[in-house]
């Protein structure tokens, strides 16, 4: 059974920095990895994923330059490196695992969640 742990999340204030982190369980080779993040009264919504080679990856527009997600295959663990953080970036963070035999970024598409970590960024 798949299980997945995000860590890092906290309290910081805008212009600041979190590094947070995905432990899984089970391996991660061939799987898209993904996080998303929903806030208060909103939609869960896709924010960064990277490929299982670590060398591909993609980004909502609205953190592109600002966040970095990346892929340590030895600790079999998922980063999501977030800089120059904004109030708007507030939610609970989310580590998923999506499909190995194709790439997405859709919610749906991603089958095994963490239980989240709450990134809130005051003004």
């Amino acid at each position: 059974q798949v299980q997945l742990v995000e860590s890092g999340g906290g309290l910081v204030q805008a212009g600041g920095s979190l590094r947070l982190s995905c432990a899984a369980s089970g391996s991660t080779f061939r799987y898209i990895m993904g996080w998303f993040r929903q806030a208060p009264g909103k939609e869960r919504e896709f924010v960064a994923a990277v490929t299982w080679s670590g060398d591909s990856t993609y980004y909502a527009d609205s953190v592109k330059g600002r966040f970095t997600v990346s892929r340590d295959s030895a600790k079999n663990t998922v980063y999501l490196q977030m800089n120059s953080l904004k109030p708007e970036d507030t939610a609970v963070y989310y580590c998923a695992r999506g499909p190995a035999a194709y790439t997405t970024t859709r919610v749906d598409d991603f089958g095994y969640w963490g239980q989240g970590t709450q990134v809130t960024v005051s003004s």
